[in-house]
């Protein structure tokens, strides 16, 4: 059933209605007034919530839930919020919400742990599988046991991963790296130590590496690291580089006295300088990553070589994290979904998207036609409303509905709300027009698309919300895997 405000409450099936299970929310984040409020009290209620004794910022309050999946927020200070280090989804009217599932299994034993100091957190997780595929937590009420399981990947299932990812860093190279506009900092070996360590302040960079103008060649790196062993040095009452000798000694000087210092010398009893550790702009990441693990360095400076060029040119200095970050960047710069094409753009094939009022029958036709498992619905902007699913027909089987229907008869807004009195809960009909920024990361789209029931992420834009794509879990797969 649903409340005035058109925001479906859950009422708790297969379940005796005397089966209620105390359950503690707390909010650690601060605020004068706090309250909660929730699925499982038709979001018409907000309870007040107490502060914990010793914690001025912690306030906390506990109620008796129904086993099920139960929807959250927080009103701090007249304002809702979530959650963010718990479990939580978007859906429709509300936005962002918390999730709590709480399941039930049969068991004896009594007690119930309520510290105050531990408050109890469960997880919006699938309970599928066995104890040798999961971790469980447990909570003990009379009579019965409440299960909060954590799924557990297998070491077949890691290995598959780890050789996914591998193969994956192959794939991608050190341009995919590059900014589109990025300052790069190179410093020559002629340069005094001192006027270096300003300018990598002044820059606000830790590295950079270094060119020998005289032989036309990058040769090394200056690091936060050099200057750590400089001041070792003029601590040191034995050593011979005073504070006055930074002014005018250069940095190929102290990095021939760095050899010295560290015993790498050769037979002749000359300094032997560490090769510096590069990599071109078409080498894979894997290579790169490698590089930096195997030689125990944090960066690696990215420079492209041409017998045409006589001097090789610096393009980007990485890192682990920059490698990482690739998983940070914006769909919408990765070839990652279906998207729609730009205003003014004409070679781009557009979306299958649909109005309200189109028959039923041309939604059926174009997912066929498409090939694809659903379709947008949107307003006369092309403003996402709802999705349209192939897995939707079966809500024709209500009252067996496919018998007498019209195909060509009934709108799809007529056949999406058939589907809707169909659901037994509100979050199974949350999960379905899930939606993203396409300035969102590749990272975050993967989180969502992660959560149970969730197999698609429509993108929309800002505001408007018109639709400029479809991510699916079938998309980010072929990404992955190269398909």
């Amino acid at each position: 059933m649903s409340n005035s405000s058109g925001i479906v409450i859950r009422r708790a099936g297969a379940v005796p209605a005397a089966v209620l299970i105390p359950m503690r929310f707390v909010w650690r984040y601060g605020g004068t007034h706090v309250s909660l409020s929730g699925s499982f009290n038709g979001w018409t209620q907000l309870l007040p919530m107490s502060r914990v004794e010793g914690l001025p910022s912690v306030v906390q309050v506990i109620t008796s839930l129904p086993p099920g999946f139960h929807q959250y927020k927080f009103c701090v200070d007249g304002e809702w919020k979530h959650d963010e280090h718990q479990p939580h989804t978007t859906i429709p009217v509300l936005g962002i919400v918390n999730t709590v599932l709480l399941a039930m299994q049969p068991n004896n034993t009594d007690g119930l742990n309520l510290n105050p100091n531990n408050p109890t957190r469960a997880t919006n997780m699938d309970e599928d599988g066995d104890d040798n595929q999961a971790s469980q937590q447990m909570v003990r009420i009379p009579g019965r046991t409440l299960t909060y399981t954590n799924p557990r990947t297998s070491e077949s299932d890691l290995q598959v991963s780890r050789r996914r990812v591998s193969e994956f860093l192959s794939s991608k190279t050190a341009y995919e790296l590059l900014p589109h506009s990025s300052k790069v900092v190179a410093l020559d070996v002629d340069l005094p130590v001192k006027q270096a360590l300003h300018i990598l302040h002044k820059e606000g960079v830790y590295v950079a590496p270094l060119c020998d103008s005289r032989i036309g060649q990058f040769v090394g790196v200056l690091s936060a690291s050099d200057f750590i062993l400089m001041l070792k040095e003029l601590g040191n009452r034995g050593s011979n580089l005073t504070e006055e000798q930074l002014d005018t000694h250069t940095i190929a000087a102290w990095k021939e006295g760095k050899a010295y210092l560290n015993n790498r010398i050769n037979g002749h009893g000359r300094a032997l300088l560490r090769p510096l550790i590069h990599a071109g702009p078409h080498d894979n990441l894997k290579d790169i990553a490698l590089k930096i693990l195997q030689n125990n360095i944090a960066t690696v400076p990215i420079i492209h070589s041409s017998p045409e060029d006589s001097f090789p040119e610096l393009l980007h200095v990485t890192s682990l994290s920059g490698i990482l970050r690739l998983m940070q960047q914006p769909i919408c710069e990765i070839s990652v979904g279906t998207w729609g094409p730009k205003i003014g753009e004409s070679n781009r094939r557009p979306l299958a998207m649909l109005t309200p009022n189109a028959s039923l029958g041309s939604a059926l036709n174009l997912l066929l036609q498409a090939q694809v498992s659903s379709l947008p619905i949107v307003d006369a902007n092309d403003s996402l409303l709802e999705l349209y699913c192939r897995s939707d027909i079966t809500a024709l089987a209500k009252v067996n509905a496919y018998a007498h229907i019209n195909l060509n008869a009934i709108s799809i807004q007529q056949a999406l709300q058939l589907g809707h009195d169909s659901f037994s809960s509100f979050e199974q009909r949350s999960q379905r027009c899930q939606m993203c920024l396409r300035t969102d990361s590749l990272h975050s789209v993967m989180e969502r698309l992660a959560k149970p029931g969730v197999r698609r992420i429509v993108v929309v834009e800002a505001g408007s919300k018109r639709v400029e794509g479809i991510v699916s879990l079938g998309d980010i797969f072929r990404f992955f895997l190269l398909v």
